[in-house]
């Protein structure tokens, strides 16, 4: 990696209050010694305080600024660090950024930031890549997750499995290098017990996998149910704007509506769909087909039925479309007359779906008009897809695509261990398996991976992170 000084603007490119640039390397205090202007001098000056003064560009003043100084090694990089508060406009930033990269530093990669902090050993890479994680959070737990992995949970989760494992294949190595002094005949009978406990653990950290990508990326989740059942107003509630237009006129969306709610911590990809319906209007059919398949791609799906009108054919069509899904019934209009109960809907579902996944849909009496019955939605919604409260203190759910697959390939080596003990193989089996899942779950901290993969990772960071 190049060692030399770095810069780059820390602060989203807008016209807002401050703006950061951030300045890193053996070189940071040389190169604001050049360009700082005030009482003190900075390159003398204590770690981690602040210096009120201004940046000079030769004779020009570019901007009055407050600079953060910090020494290293207690700094993010680990490395000597200088932040410069100026004002937050866009153009005072670049010029401020210039005159940094004129007098000595260079700018830095996207990423730059963060991977020296992990090169220089001031976090694993599980935790670097939790930095992101943090910064492109868009609902509670997703944030919550993210600060839990850049505390460590599946850092410390994964050296403790990777600690076991390097114990007992350095006892058969060294078992097998020294067979006088070290008995290891019946060894496989103790291997398997701590393999199986091994396999376990890995096993509980792939299975989170499902929840932590909702909680990463959130819900696919799709508004079904027939025209004018209160799609579009229940999207406008939860949105909290008039995103969709809503009128008495059956067939108004036509087209798929996208939106990004946040509900119960949880983020919900919702997509509100066209009116499901027989219809001879070849533009509302097309809407109704994309509906169709919205459907059968989503992760939930809302079907939204209008309790002030029977059933009918059209209800028995999206009915069909529920099985094998994750679903929750809306009856809307709860504000009205209604004619559908939720035991009627139930029976109704039996007689299209099997008997035992129609008793488990989870029915709730709604009004979108009178914005009643959202937080018991927001229960279940917290209820299906994370089984209820969520503590980030001592479970650990894995968000990183690249994480299950280390963890998979480990828990595939610790397969083969098991296997090779159940068939009486050779010690020096089991020590090549464990190896293999060692080298695995090394890959998710950063200490078994190429430098190629290193930058790809940092390359997809924003700049100046």
């Amino acid at each position: 990696m190049k060692k030399d000084t770095i810069a780059a603007i820390s602060t989203g490119m807008t016209n807002s209050g401050i703006g950061i640039v951030r300045i890193s390397g053996d070189e940071a205090f040389h190169v604001i010694d050049k360009i700082y202007k005030g009482k003190d001098r900075l390159k003398e000056a204590e770690s981690h305080t602040i210096h009120y003064g201004f940046i000079i560009d030769e004779e020009e003043t570019i901007d009055e600024v407050l600079v953060m100084l910090m020494r290293s090694p207690r700094t993010f990089t680990g490395e000597d660090t200088v932040e410069i508060n100026c004002h937050g406009g866009t153009y005072v930033v670049k010029r401020v950024l210039e005159t940094v990269i004129k007098n000595g530093a260079r700018p830095a990669e996207p990423g730059e930031f963060t991977k020296r902090a992990f090169l220089n050993g001031k976090m694993d890479l599980s935790q670097a890549e939790a930095v992101i994680d943090v910064i492109t959070s868009k609902s509670e737990y997703a944030l919550q997750s993210s600060i839990s992995q850049l505390k460590g949970s599946v850092k410390n989760k994964i050296e403790d499995i990777r600690k076991q494992i390097i114990y007992h294949t350095a006892f058969i190595e060294t078992a097998l290098d020294d067979p006088e002094h070290i008995e290891i005949d019946g060894y496989g009978d103790t291997l398997k017990g701590v393999v199986e406990n091994q396999k376990a653990e890995i096993w509980q950290l792939i299975a989170s996998a499902d929840s932590g990508r909702i909680m990463k990326e959130g819900i696919q989740t799709v508004i079904a149910g027939k025209p004018n059942a209160g799609k579009s107003s229940l999207l406008n509630v939860l949105a909290g704007k008039d995103r969709a237009i809503v009128t008495d006129i059956e067939g108004t969306t036509r087209d798929i509506l996208e939106e990004q709610i946040c509900l119960g911590g949880l983020t919900l990809n919702m997509i509100d769909t066209a009116g499901i319906r027989n219809t001879d209007d070849i533009i509302e059919k097309i809407g109704v087909d994309k509906a169709k398949d919205y459907v059968k791609n989503s992760n939930l799906i809302i079907y939204v039925v209008d309790a002030s009108r029977p059933l009918d054919s059209n209800d028995k069509e999206i009915m069909g479309l529920l099985k094998d899904r994750k679903v929750i019934i809306l009856l809307n209009k709860s504000d009205l007359n209604t004619v559908i109960t939720k035991e009627n809907l139930k029976e109704e579902l039996k007689l299209v779906l099997e008997e035992n996944f129609a008793e488990e849909i989870p029915m709730i009496d709604i009004s979108a008009k009178e914005e009643q019955g959202l937080s018991e939605f927001e229960e279940t919604l917290n209820e299906m897809f994370l089984n209820g409260d969520v503590s980030f203190n001592d479970e650990v759910y894995i968000t990183n695509i690249r994480h299950k697959a280390a963890l998979t390939d480990a828990y595939k080596s610790l397969e083969k261990v098991l296997e090779s003990i159940e068939n009486q193989m050779p010690e020096d089996f089991f020590s090549i398996d464990l190896m293999d899942a060692y080298e695995s779950l090394g890959s998710i901290t950063g200490e078994t991976i190429g430098e190629d993969l290193v930058n790809e990772i940092f390359s997809k960071f924003c700049m100046g992170k």
